[in-house]
């Protein structure tokens, strides 16, 4: 039988070696690569086309949400399953919503993940117990107030958080303009957006947000 190939995505290289080392050590496993940003993880499941990508949330220049979203259509096949230190519930909402296959938290037991990467690859859901509660509390409370389920609409789209990401990290519109190969002019465009839809007016109050939702990590000064 094939091994289940693995593509795994953290800004920390200590995160991705004890990944590795826990995945090759099953029989049925094997790592094809490694990224540490978003952008990359998208560029290399294009590139190697995995079963399954490892994504981590909080990466510089493109965040998990939105590089899970951009896998998600350029490789439809690939499963994408997030492993995060995150258990916000928005996020978990917008990341399912975005088509990962499931949310597992980074305290999970060793098992949780390996099991999740099998389950994956199937094309199953799975998710680490804490999330699948919370998940099942939301819906059952929804469903008995009879809340109407969030459209897409709701949220930002995938330029617009890129753009969010990249104001929260301190880049000026010349630089998200260069980095997103857009005009400065769509990028000001952009921003005015983010700022009426999340009714933030300001840079720190955007930064502020991104780091409420672990868009950003504050790391002592840079990022995520």
């Amino acid at each position: 039988m094939d091994k289940i190939r693995v593509l795994l995505v953290d800004d920390h290289t200590v995160v991705r070696q004890g990944l590795r080392v826990l995945l090759e050590a099953e029989p049925d496993i094997t790592v094809a690569g490694e990224a540490e940003t978003g952008r990359q993880a998208v560029q290399m499941t294009k590139q190697l086309r995995p079963d399954v990508v490892v994504m981590d949330i909080a990466m510089p220049t493109l965040n998990g949400l939105e590089a899970t979203r951009q896998i998600i259509k350029e490789v439809p096949a690939a499963k994408v399953l997030i492993l995060s230190s995150y258990n916000d519930e928005e996020y978990v909402h917008q990341l399912t919503e975005a088509g990962a296959a499931g949310y597992l938290l980074k305290q999970t037991a060793a098992a949780e993940l390996i099991k999740g990467v099998r389950e994956a690859r199937k094309g199953n859901a799975y998710f680490s117990p804490a999330i699948s509660k919370r998940l099942l509390d939301h819906y059952r409370s929804a469903f008995l107030k009879g809340a109407p389920v969030r459209k897409r609409t709701d949220f930002l789209t995938s330029r617009e958080s890129e753009v969010l990401q990249l104001i929260a990290e301190g880049r000026p519109n010349k630089q998200i303009a260069a980095e997103l190969c857009i005009s400065i002019k769509t990028v000001e465009k952009h921003r005015q957006q983010v700022m009426n839809k999340l009714h933030i007016h300001d840079v720190a109050g955007l930064t502020r947000y991104a780091l409420s939702k672990g868009i950003i990590e504050h790391t002592g000064g840079v990022r995520l």
